[in-house]
């Protein structure tokens, strides 16, 4: 309230330094004009004495006023404390606020030019407190007010004014409205009363908060004096908020978990004045709450915030939180609530155990227990485990009374003796999970007892009797009952029974007397696991009882009882009148039940019982420690029998007392061992962590329940080794078979301490993760582990390839072999500081940094290839060779993948071989100056071969510009291509010799230019395949004369004259398939060439064939090969079988003659391949020397094609035209278009500059197809340019690849990418 006090004092000086800005502005305006109208001398002489008497005026004024003022703050203080009357006087209050505001403004004004305004004021206030007649001077007679109405409302603002002849307005904030009494431009104002009596009251209809403005009522001037203006006042406009905005939501349900702190926050809507706001919290107000009040939407308006700081409690589980806004607007206050969902755990759940023995259960039984746990927001979730199994997970719950019960229904079996029942008990916000457990003892009795043997026997005489049981677990004890008195068995046995329980006989002979007459022999099977049931069997005795007599029947004198046995104790009298009553006695104190409700009862007595003469009264006990050596009394009368028992109870507590509490290495712990009280004494023993400990026992002494204490105290000297082990001191009674235990955990401080198993060589695989293991023992924990490697500290918060465990390991990822050293642990916490080193053996694949590729040797000479690796780890056989065509292979393989290959291509040098297809290579030019002609000479050698030319035995100049000489290289093959420009027959028809050098030797070949002529006959004329109609041809075309040829197809039937002709189409094609023949006939074919120089002609053998077509009945065959024969000239002179058996002869000779060839050929390359592989490699042989050279057919085309410059028949010497020459070289790498890279080379056949030699190019792509050459080293791209210098230096060739293999240097990569850790 306070804080809300102070932001309305706040505000009314706001609004009373706005008035005074206003009144400023008016009184200026005022003061102006009348300066205006006193120009002379003498008005300006009266002015000055009217302004000093009205300063005086305002002197005194302010003393009224401030005297006044004081008044209405008691006034104001008096109202805060009284709220009722307060609100009786609301109106008048704020007007006399507003009253005393509009003085303070006049008291603020300290110019004293202002002093004649302020005098009008004051006097025109004294004389509106007098009740002036009309007929009195001009002046206000009713003044209005200050006044306070609620938005909505009607206000009215009173003005009385005796001045005849003038009109009286109202100004709005010193907008002037106008003397219309409608006031026009503002529907809800009007003015109200009488004119004519002066009457000129401002009245507004349902205001708002446009309203809210300083107001005063105005008389113009007339001739019967000056201007009259009313004081100003102000219409304060109440708007009531008009709603509240919480958060969380109004009308929502907010859920929260007991004792945790939260904030809500109310915000109001727009009002005036700001409202207060409250918060309660289950009817209880909210102390803890922070409230700011801020601007609102419009100009006057207000909002409160308002904050809360909430903390729930179970008890708010359903309530409702409020959020309450009050103003002066309202009439009551308004409210908005969210409902408290409160979380809170439940109790501990209670198993409720039917029954006194908890866990004591039978075989058979039906076994219900009820799991209750109360309380908890949500209810709690119930479970039941068996040996910590789930058995049953339904549960039902009351959401009135927040109880969850789960009802566990079970069989009791024979194997379910020993197991652990647990109900567990858990909600959303439970800490943790509550648990009650039971465990279960199973017993089984005896199915029946028989008694065998007859109950009639006469007085004085013995009766013999057998009574036997049937099996039991645990066995049972027998003992026999005549009436209420037992009788002791003359013989007991005890035998193994079914289940492996036990069989229970006992023997009884006793003197039947006549005061047992008509009692009952009883057979009764007891055992301590039965003691709410009774196994008997019962007889007769025909047998009469003396005289009366007082007894108590229970266990035996001084028989020692255990603690918790239950005892029942039967007082027997006999005889008397009247019917004795039988009370019992405890150390002389009379025994009652007690009745206290949810307890146990221990005391069960029961009531006086009458059979026949004899009266019995049972008291049933569950023995405990007092009532050791308590002597228990029945009295009847004047008769008396008592009775003492001997309970025996172990240590009802254990305790161990310690010397001190921090210990350290090498202190001395004493440690006291106390036993309470236990009947018989019990043996104290210590052990550590099952090792046994020698103490000191101190002498017994007295107890409660008279029994008996015991001390033993043991003196440790600790070590590090020893924290944590529990020292336990045993409380053993021999007797009972029982032992009370109490453990004492040892807290040792010391320093780190690196266990036995700290592991300091770790290995890890380069790229892969690695784990340096920390094993360290430290009371308390290590509070840092610190790495550092190679002198660098690693960063404890982890970095790009690292990070610290919990337990101090060092994890290690992306390895590299920079990783690989020592890595020094340091642990420290408040005892000390222990260090260890612990190294990092990295593994990496192998990677070859040194291999000379290629290699070259000469033919029979020896070389040396030698593979470097890097490698971790090294292994003795890690390095093996294999041998390819014309290279080998370096694998190096250390275990760690991949292994490293590297590939050496091995170079046999040899001499230049040029090619010699025919005895003499001839070319055709037209000799006329006008034409050209191409030479081509082609030669194989390692290394390059440089071409010269000779013409008729004389070296060619190659500067003449009619011979143009080009190189070509590609691999193992070399070209030459001499072109002649101007074919000149007297100077170029020569004989020109090709001759090959290289470093090993020369060769030569021989090329005839030669002028065009008609074409040379076709050859090789053969039948690839008949039918009875048709016969396919195909041959040989020969030399085309230096023009284009085309051919034609002669053929006779033999013995009939004239000869048929056919033109082969296309007419360059040399295959041709002769249609419309007869079957069974014998014909004779021909193929002729011409060209534009004519025809060919008939040669001797190789252009015609004889063919003997198939008749109709014979299948179309092709024939695997047919000679070309010729029609004999006349009769042979030579038999026919003979002929045929020699050529025969001939063709099996020459078959042999190329399979053994073959076969030599085939045996000497295997024989070379099992030789085997091994570093040093021996060159010279032929094959050797074959296997560096291109196949053949890899760079040219056909060559036996006729638009080849170079003849490959096995015939007569012949000439080709040179007309339209395009020679079918292989393509250069300037001919190849590379857009795609290298992907598609091989399937075009392309030679590549990296490759050098046939052997190596056929097995393996160009660089960069497969990747790089090594699997560390980088190749970089090839290139494609033919090289300036033409291979004049083979070595520069052969060492771009090597040279290229540079290892990296391991500092040339980013710093980031070396894998170093610091």
């Amino acid at each position: 309230m306070g804080k809300e006090r102070q932001s309305q004092r706040e505000r009314v000086s706001l609004r009373e330094r706005e008035i005074e800005r206003q009144d400023e502005g008016q009184w200026k305006g005022l003061r102006a004009g009348r300066e205006t109208e006193r120009q002379g001398g003498k008005e300006k002489e009266r002015e000055r004495d009217r302004l000093m008497e009205r300063e005086k005026n305002r002197e005194r004024e302010e003393d009224r006023w401030q005297k006044k003022g004081k008044e209405k703050s008691k006034r104001q203080r008096h109202r805060e404390r009284d709220p009722e009357k307060a609100r009786g006087r609301c109106r008048r209050q704020v007007v006399s606020t507003a009253g005393a505001t509009g003085r303070g403004h006049g008291m603020a004004l300290k110019i004293s030019t202002w002093a004649p305004l302020l005098l009008t004021g004051l006097l025109t206030t004294g004389l509106a407190q007098l009740q002036i007649p009309a007929s009195a001077s001009r002046g206000f007679w009713a003044l209005p007010e200050n006044t306070t109405v609620v938005e909505g409302a009607a206000a009215e603002l009173r003005c009385g004014v005796s001045a005849p002849g003038s009109a009286v307005q109202w100004a709005k904030d010193g907008l002037l409205l106008g003397p219309d009494p409608r006031i026009p431009g503002f529907p809800r104002y009007h003015l109200e009363g009488d004119p004519t009596r002066g009457e000129f009251h401002l009245h507004i209809e349902a205001c708002d908060l446009s309203d809210d403005a300083e107001y005063e009522c105005q008389v113009s001037r007339s001739e019967t004096g000056l201007e009259l203006v009313s004081p100003r006042v102000i219409l304060s406009i109440l708007v009531p908020p008009k709603m509240l905005q919480l958060t969380p939501e109004a009308g929502s349900t907010v859920t929260w978990v007991a004792g945790q702190e939260y904030t809500v926050s109310c915000v109001s809507g727009d009002a005036k004045p700001a409202p207060d706001i409250t918060f309660l919290q289950s009817g209880q107000i909210v102390s803890d709450i922070t409230t700011n009040v801020n601007e609102g939407s419009q100009e006057k308006l207000f909002t409160t915030e308002a904050t809360a700081r909430v903390i729930p409690q179970s008890s708010d589980n359903g309530q409702l939180l409020f959020c309450e806004g009050s103003s002066p607007a309202l009439d009551t206050p308004i409210k908005v609530s969210v409902t408290m969902n409160v979380l809170f755990p439940p109790e501990p759940p209670v198993i409720e155990w039917p029954g006194l023995d908890e866990g004591h259960v039978r075989a058979g039984q039906n076994l219900e227990l009820l799991c209750v746990a109360r309380g908890g927001n949500p209810p709690a979730t119930l479970q039941w485990l068996k040996n910590g199994q789930p058995m049953s997970t339904a549960w039902g719950t009351e959401h009135a009374q927040a109880v969850a019960r789960s009802m566990l229904v079970m069989i009791i079996r024979p194997e379910d003796h020993g197991a652990r029942l647990s109900c567990e008990a858990h909600n959303s916000v439970s800490k943790g999970i509550q648990e009650r457990g039971v465990t279960l003892q199973v017993t089984f009795p005896p199915s029946a007892v028989t008694i065998l043997g007859s109950a009639s026997q006469s007085e004085n005489k013995n009766v013999t009797l057998s009574c036997i049981t049937k099996s039991s677990r645990p066995r049972v004890l027998l003992r026999w009952w005549l009436g209420w008195r037992q009788l002791l068995p003359t013989e007991e046995t005890v035998m193994d029974g079914l289940h492996g329980g036990h069989i229970s006989m006992s023997n009884l002979t006793f003197l039947a007397r006549r005061e047992d007459n008509g009692l009952t022999l009883t057979c009764e099977a007891f055992s301590e696991a039965f003691t709410k049931e009774t196994f008997k069997k019962s007889l007769t005795l025909n047998v009469k009882y003396p005289a009366q007599k007082l007894w108590i029947e229970g266990p035996p004198v001084r028989q020692p009882l255990r603690a918790g046995t239950r005892v029942r104790l039967v007082c027997l009298a006999i005889g008397g009148n009247p019917d004795p009553s039988l009370t019992w006695y405890k150390d002389s104190r009379t025994v009652t039940e007690p009745r206290v409700p949810q307890e146990p009862r221990r005391v069960q007595l029961g009531n006086l019982e009458k059979s026949g003469s004899t009266f019995s009264r049972e008291l049933v006990l569950i023995t405990g420690p007092s009532d050791n050596q308590a002597k228990f009394t029945c009295k009847a009368g004047q008769l008396s029998a008592s009775t003492q028992l001997v309970v025996q109870f172990p240590p009802t507590n254990v305790t161990i007392l310690a010397n001190a509490s921090a210990l350290r290495p090498g202190d001395a712990l004493n440690l006291t061992c106390v036993s309470i009280s236990s009947n018989p004494p019990v043996n104290l023993s210590w052990d550590k962590e099952g090792e046994k400990l020698e103490g000191v026992t101190s002498p017994p002494r007295s107890a409660p329940f008279k029994g008996s204490a015991a001390a033993r105290s043991v003196l440790l000297r600790l070590s590090s080794g020893d924290h944590g082990h529990r020292v336990t001191c045993r409380a053993h009674s021999t007797e009972l078979q029982e032992t009370v235990s109490a453990f004492y955990r040892i807290n040792v401080l010391y320093p780190p301490e690196f266990l036995g198993e700290q592991v300091f060589v770790v290995t890890a695989v380069e790229q892969g993760k690695a784990l340096l293991p920390v094993s360290v023992s430290a009371n308390p924990t290590p509070e840092a582990f610190n790495w550092t490697f190679r002198g660098y500290r690693l960063s404890p918060v982890g970095g790009p390839r690292h990070r610290i465990l919990s337990g101090g390991a060092l994890q290690l990822w992306n390895v590299t072999r920079a990783d690989d050293g020592l890595y020094q642990l340091h642990c420290r916490n408040s005892e000390g500081t222990a260090e260890a080193l612990v190294r990092l053996d990295v593994h990496y694949a192998p990677t070859i940094r040194a291999l000379r590729d290629p290699t070259e040797v000469n033919i029979g000479g020896s070389v040396d290839i030698v593979c470097t690796a890097d490698a971790n780890p090294i292994l003795p056989e890690m390095f093996t060779w294999e041998r390819l065509a014309g290279a080998y292979q370096c694998i190096v393989d250390n275990g760690v993948a991949p292994p490293a290959r590297g590939l050496v291509r091995l170079v046999v040098r040899f001499a230049p071989q040029v090619e010699h297809p025919t005895p003499l290579t001839k070319v055709a030019a037209a000799g006329d100056s006008t034409s050209s002609a191409t030479l081509h000479c082609r030669a194989r050698g390692v290394p390059n071969i440089v071409f010269t030319w000779t013409k008729n035995g004389v070296p060619l100049d190659l500067q003449d510009p009619r011979y143009t000489e080009h190189t070509y290289h590609q691999g193992g093959v070399h070209s030459s291509l001499l072109t002649i420009a101007n074919v000149s027959a007297a100077q170029d028809y020569a004989l020109f010799t090709c001759t090959a050098t290289n470093p090993l030797g020369s060769d030569h070949t021989n090329i005839q230019l030669v002028s065009i002529s008609r074409p040379d006959p076709p050859s090789r004329l053969k039948v690839v395949s008949m039918t009875p109609y048709s016969v396919g041809l195909e041959w040989k075309p020969g030399f085309d004369g230096g023009l284009p040829q085309r051919f034609q197809i002669r053929y006779e039937v033999l013995e009939t004259p004239g000869f048929l002709y056919v033109d082969v189409l296309p007419p360059q094609a040399t295959t041709f398939t002769l249609t419309g023949l007869q079957p069974s006939t014998r014909y004779r074919v021909w193929v002729l060439a011409n060209n534009a120089l004519g025809d060919s002609g008939l040669a001797d053998k190789g252009s015609q064939i004889f063919i003997n077509t198939p008749g109709l009945d014979q299948p179309s065959r092709e024939p695997e090969h047919q000679l070309p024969t010729e029609q004999p000239a006349g009769p042979s002179e030579l038999p026919l079988m003979p002929v045929l058996f020699a050529v025969g002869g001939l063709l099996l000779l020459s078959n042999a003659s190329c399979v053994g060839g073959f076969l030599w050929q085939r045996r000497g390359r295997l024989r070379c391949q099992a030789e085997g592989i091994s570093e040093k490699t021996e060159a010279g042989s032929e094959e050797d020397q074959a296997r560096n050279e291109y196949e053949e057919s890899r760079w040219i085309g056909d060559q036996d094609s006729p638009s080849s410059t170079v003849s490959t028949t096995n015939v007569e010497p012949y000439y080709y035209s040179m007309k339209d020459f395009s020679p079918q070289l292989p393509p250069t790498l300037e001919e190849i278009p590379y857009s795609g890279g290298f992907t598609d080379l091989e399937e075009k056949n392309m030679a590549f500059p990296g490759h050098l030699y046939d052997e190596v190019e056929g097995l393996y792509a160009p660089p960069g197809v497969w990747g790089p050459l090594y699997d560390e080293a980088q190749v970089g791209s090839y290139d494609l340019r033919w090289p300036e210098d033409k291979y004049k230096d083979p070595r520069r060739v052969y060492d771009q690849v090597a040279g290229d293999l540079d290892p990296m240097e391991p500092d040339s990569l980013p710093f980031e990418l070396r894998g170093h850790l610091v």
